[in-house]
């Protein structure tokens, strides 16, 4: 509802001028997004970071099912006839005791996934903003300096999951042109630390 309204409201400013004297420009974020190189270098360290949460989670969960294990095997000896009563009563009890132990692991397993769950869920938010954010530097500054007066996003969707720009008269798409842009550094080799000339040790 919001993002119509402003391209309303941009379109409405356009009567008021002559629409001849105005530059108009759309890009594709949601591709400049998807091919930008840090993009993909992030979704690799951000997968890196999901599987050591889930083996974190895995190793946890081995530890709960040795407890059912055990439990297993106490309640076993806690009803075997052949051992005395004092013995199994002393097997019973150790079996309570894990069972509480177990539900204890049980609840702080739970809490734990939810806590790495929602941290993910927040870097996730957080990669994606700073990417976007670097995107539309790179954007308005060649806005800026190409003179355009509106520059559209045409991968926007609207409320009913129309394209907000359903149609765009000479208009330049600088989609592929940002593209080249953000990635002119793509592999670069990071500048070796200086180091100081020999005449200079010497002194």
């Amino acid at each position: 509802m919001i993002r119509p309204l402003i391209v309303s409201l941009l379109l409405a400013s356009v009567s008021l001028a002559s629409a001849a004297d105005l530059k108009f420009g759309v890009v594709d974020m949601s591709k400049a997004f998807s091919e930008f190189y840090k993009t993909k270098e992030a979704a690799e360290k951000f997968k890196a970071n999901v599987d050591k949460a889930q083996k974190q989670m895995n190793d946890r969960w081995s530890v709960y099912k040795n407890l059912m294990g055990d439990m297993t095997k106490l309640k076993k000896e806690a009803s075997d006839p052949i051992m005395t009563p004092d013995a199994r009563a002393k097997k019973a009890n150790e079996f309570e005791n894990k069972g509480k132990e177990l539900r204890a692991l049980e609840q702080e397993i739970g809490e734990e996934q939810n806590r790495r769950s929602n941290q993910l869920k927040q870097e996730d938010v957080s990669i994606r903003k700073g990417i976007y954010e670097e995107i539309l530097v790179v954007v308005r500054d060649k806005a800026k300096a190409e003179s355009y007066d509106f520059v559209f996003d045409r991968s926007g969707m609207s409320l009913s999951t129309v394209p907000v720009l359903v149609y765009y008269k000479d208009a330049v798409d600088i989609t592929d042109q940002i593209i080249v842009e953000l990635n002119k550094n793509a592999g670069a080799p990071v500048a070796p630390a200086a180091t100081e000339a020999p005449e200079a040790k010497a002194k």
